[in-house]
């Protein structure tokens, strides 16, 4: 599509060349978060407050960028930071809205957070688009699926003016399949159930099941699922994938998937074929799981704020 050309070309350094090492270098390049201004909010239950760490622009009808989180992320995560104070620089405001049980603020809701869970980021659309004339929102990982499926789900009322989707299982069946083995099991499984499995021990839930999980599946099919009225994790999986509502999204959205990305297989990316034209698909070849390194020597994380900002300039004008 044109709009590709207007945006910052990748420029992985020559001696980081891996999906893993791309994923896990990311993180050490990890910015000091800025001075976000912090207030609790109620969730879409009414039942638990969630934090939403904003970032205010001198210009009161400046456009608002609202960022949902990955996996037990928050917006202290190297992603978040870095597009944070680009947002700032931008003159933008900018808001990081956690999910239920991040950022440190306890989840006294009866649910918890999920890949599919689109009727929690409406909430916040709706939330937000309160305040602010002008929103534009971006998710990463699992906050990208779930943005993913809302836009595909509202179509033409979707409240963005434009939409930026980052690294997200856009396939939950595919993607399970590589948390389950292999080198993506060894690496970042237990990272993810050291914080999900204590979370889910507080709902007093399958609590026996949970001490038996060695896998995200295994979580999945003893917690996620039946807390939310899946039948089991295959069913969560099939149900809360946002690629089968790729082709219904209406609002202009950018849709960003290294191919190496280590939690997605490369035959799950969709094709254009598999989109409406309000979708840009953006597929470098390297970048790793919300790394995209970028520059010389030790590199930078300047690419995707960069890319996220000239995409939403040149969609939203």
């Amino acid at each position: 599509m044109p709009i590709i050309s207007t945006l910052p070309p990748l420029h992985t350094p020559r001696w980081l060349r891996g999906g893993n090492i791309e994923t896990l270098y990311a993180k050490s390049l990890q910015p000091t978060p800025p001075a976000y201004r912090r207030e609790l909010l109620p969730d879409s239950t009414g039942q638990t407050l969630v934090a939403y760490d904003f970032i205010d622009s001198p210009r009161a009808d400046a456009p608002l960028l609202v960022l949902f989180h990955g996996l037990e992320g928050s917006s202290r995560s190297h992603y978040a930071a870095a597009l944070m104070h680009a947002v700032a620089a931008h003159g933008w405001h900018g808001v990081v809205a956690h999910f239920r049980g991040c950022g440190g603020v306890a989840n006294t809701a009866p649910v918890y957070y999920h890949s599919g869970d689109s009727r929690e980021i409406e909430f916040m659309l709706q939330t937000l688009s309160a305040r602010y004339n002008t929103v534009y929102a971006a998710g990463v990982s699992l906050g990208g699926n779930a943005l993913a499926k809302y836009l595909g789900e509202q179509g033409s009322r979707a409240l963005p003016r434009a939409a930026a989707v980052v690294s997200a299982p856009v396939d939950l069946t595919a993607a399970g399949t590589r948390f389950d083995k292999g080198a993506t099991r060894l690496l970042y499984t237990r990272y993810f159930l050291n914080t999900l499995i204590p979370k889910a021990r507080a709902f007093d839930f399958h609590t026996e099941a949970l001490t038996r999980c060695k896998t995200l599946s295994d979580f999945d099919n003893a917690f996620t699922a039946p807390l939310h009225g899946f039948q089991n994790a295959a069913d969560y999986y099939r149900r809360a994938s946002c690629k089968p509502l790729l082709g219904a999204i209406v609002t202009p959205t950018l849709l960003l998937n290294a191919v190496n990305d280590p939690f997605l297989p490369p035959e799950a990316l969709p094709s254009e074929k598999e989109v409406s034209k309000a979708v840009t698909l953006l597929q470098p070849a390297h970048g790793g799981h919300v790394g995209f390194v970028s520059g010389h020597g030790r590199g930078h994380l300047n690419w995707l704020p960069q890319t996220l900002l000239a995409y939403f300039g040149a969609a939203g004008a």
